[in-house]
């Protein structure tokens, strides 16, 4: 159920707000990254939520450039 209301908050965005929150996803991996290196990382999990999460930011990114998005956001818009 989560992962549906991240997923709607993803679309909601503008492009700009997402290229904004890949950025600072990707600064986050990193951080998990070193973390994970230096044994201080209690949850390696973080490492695998925080890649998936930029990849769905960057497919909807994708989806809007390729100009499928738009179209699928309206047609859902209309359905409701």
């Amino acid at each position: 159920m989560k992962k549906t209301a991240n997923l709607r908050e993803i679309r909601e965005s503008t492009d700009d707000e997402l290229r904004a929150r890949v950025a600072r996803l990707e600064e986050e991996l990193f951080g998990h990254r070193m973390k994970r290196f230096t044994n201080q990382l209690e949850n390696t999990m973080k490492i695998r939520q925080a890649r998936r999460e930029i990849a769905r930011a960057k497919t909807i990114l994708a989806a809007r450039k390729a100009g499928a998005e738009g179209k699928a956001a309206v047609t859902q818009a209309k359905q409701d």
